[in-house]
């Protein structure tokens, strides 16, 4: 016969970044200027680069890559992030953190 771990996981709990109410709003606005630049730059990249012909370089093949890479993290994990701090949710489901490890590769093997 062999032994199997029983226990279920229904939800995280989630903690978020400050306990203080009256710190909320100058956390989301600092987040959403953080996610706004970022996808500006990134996108400004990638539009510069592909209508550019002297930018057809490996080099710059490789930085539009990584700033479409990094636009998909962004709008993947920051707008999650905006909700909590806005609805001041405290938990996430029980499927969403690993599947955020196995997506973003921020597990053990990542």
């Amino acid at each position: 016969m062999q032994i199997k771990n029983q226990s279920t996981i229904s939800d995280f709990l989630f903690l978020g970044f400050s306990e203080h109410p009256e710190q909320q709003p100058l956390l989301f606005g600092l987040f959403l200027g953080m996610y706004l630049v970022t996808l500006l730059g990134n996108l400004l990249i990638i539009l510069a680069i592909g209508s550019d012909q002297h930018l057809h370089t490996p080099m710059c093949f490789c930085l539009a890559n990584l700033s479409f890479i990094d636009t998909c993290f962004s709008c993947t994990t920051v707008p999650k992030v905006l909700v909590d701090i806005h609805t001041a949710a405290r938990h996430l489901p029980g499927w969403l953190p690993p599947a955020d490890v196995l997506l973003h590769g921020t597990g053990p093997a990542g």
